[in-house]
């Protein structure tokens, strides 16, 4: 019987994986395609999900293969810069393709322990009260005590199990890929900035090794969007925008992708879970999909494995769905918003005047940098201190930093009074008898995913909370 099936294995899955890992959890994870896919699905990392590499101990792996950039004009592309003195030791966004993130991710999980299965695609899935079978193309039958859906967007597990996905079909489609071009690199800027005057949706810029990243609206383009797009579609597209298809040629991948905005109404059904794409699908506008998933898995992990190892109290797994499902809805109408200030409607450019206005105040701006970065999420602990609920920043202490404290996965006591105890706790919390400047408490109890749990000074009150 292995603990947990894992079904997916981008960075959602494999940041679960590795999660659970932590904690001696046995993790299978499948994924159909036999090799990674060179997609680049996603280009950046946000603050929150950079911290919680390094949190981990392995944001410097992340570091090494991107490139630090401004966190300015990510929301609808509106050109602000980034405001003074966020609550991050992380202000910038982390460019790295996808395909790199994928597979630091598995490496990761596979270093932990992870046993990786490429080329099983999973079919069928049900369940008893004793555990989950589940069902491979190939015919081979597994059974484990949980099973994790992180297949994507049109995930075989969330319809297995029958959870409504609501929210509204796809209405417009672009063209994306990574292809060569023969028109001359000053030429093509001048076109793209041009065109990008009028329509958001259009981009062609380079992506290394000579290639160049296309990006074409292609509403109507396609009969069936599963069939994939070829060649000639891209070019015709992009003579339809730009009035000159800049001689591309030689494409390394092509896709498509549509503007579908849906959220699954349950993230659990007994012993079967669903995180990622699998649970909610929107647009890739302020590059928030990836970062979503792999905090959907940070939040999940140590829940998952407080489970199985027996630990948990009533009702710690289902909160994975009662923090997470408000924080996908929140993303799913931000890019909602962001989608109607990016149209050519008059009214809709009216509304993107007015809101580049506001965001003038620095108020503005750092509320809708913080919500893209998902620096702004509080889970809901109830009344209490005012860092109750939040995530903290990696504050300096006199002997290191927090994030240093954290790597393995465990809950935290940072205790600046050093009169506390974790007495009965000491399997699960590490006790770090430390001082910072930058903490306004006493003592703060964090969860294993760095969100405060408690934050006081009395023993009594500290044991209630564990």
């Amino acid at each position: 019987m292995i603990d947990v099936i894992v079904t997916g294995g981008g960075p959602t899955g494999m940041m679960l994986a590795a999660e659970l890992r932590l904690h001696g959890v046995h993790v299978l994870v499948l994924e159909k395609e036999a090799k990674p896919v060179e997609f680049v699905r996603a280009l950046g990392m946000h603050a929150r999900s950079i911290e919680v590499m390094d949190q981990r101990g392995i944001l410097e792996r992340f570091l090494a293969h991107g490139k630090k950039y401004p966190l300015g004009g990510f929301f609808a592309g509106i050109p602000k810069p980034s405001p003074d003195r966020l609550d991050t030791s992380h202000p910038y966004v982390l460019g790295i393709p996808q395909p790199v993130t994928d597979r630091l991710l598995a490496e990761r999980a596979a270093e932990l322990g992870a046993e990786i299965r490429r080329g099983c695609e999973l079919v069928e899935v049900s369940q008893d009260e004793d555990g989950v079978t589940a069902e491979l193309a190939d015919g081979t039958r597994l059974r484990s005590r949980y099973l994790v859906g992180c297949d994507g967007g049109r995930s075989t597990v969330r319809k297995r199990l029958g959870v409504g996905f609501p929210g509204e079909p796809t209405r417009s489609e672009t063209l994306l890929g990574e292809m060569r071009v023969t028109e001359d690199p000053e030429t093509l800027a001048a076109v793209v900035a041009e065109v990008r005057k009028t329509n958001l949706n259009f981009g062609v810029g380079p992506a290394g090794d000579g290639l160049y990243r296309v990006v074409v609206p292609a509403d109507g383009v396609a009969a069936d969007r599963r069939v994939p797009p070829t060649l000639d579609e891209v070019k015709r597209q992009l003579r339809v925008f730009a009035g000159t298809d800049f001689g591309v040629h030689s494409p390394r991948w092509l896709s498509r992708f549509g503007d579908a905005t849906r959220l699954a109404e349950h993230y659990r059904v007994g012993r079967v879970l669903l995180a990622g794409d699998a649970a909610h699908v929107h647009l890739p506008l302020g590059g928030q999909g990836l970062n979503l998933g792999v905090q959907d898995a940070f939040n999940l992990g140590w829940k998952l494995a407080a489970e199985i190892n027996g630990w948990a109290p009533d009702g710690l797994l289902d909160s994975y769905q009662t923090e997470r499902h408000p924080v996908a809805a929140d993303v799913l109408d931000n890019t909602r918003a962001q989608k109607e200030v990016m149209s050519t409607d008059p009214n809709a450019q009216a509304v993107r005047r007015l809101l580049a206005e506001l965001m003038d105040f620095d108020e503005v701006n750092r509320y809708l940098i913080e919500k893209i970065t998902a620096l702004r999420v509080r889970y809901d602990f109830g009344e209490g201190h005012a860092l109750l609920g939040r995530r903290v920043r990696d504050v300096p202490l006199k002997r290191g930093r927090l994030y240093e404290q954290m790597h393995a996965g465990r809950g935290l006591l940072l205790d600046q009074t050093g009169r506390l105890s974790l007495t009965g706790w000491e399997d699960r919390v590490d006790h770090v008898v430390d001082v910072s400047e930058d903490l306004d408490a006493p003592a703060a109890l964090l969860r294993p995913d760095g969100h405060v749990a408690w934050a006081g000074e009395t023993q009594a009150d500290l044991q209630a909370h564990l």
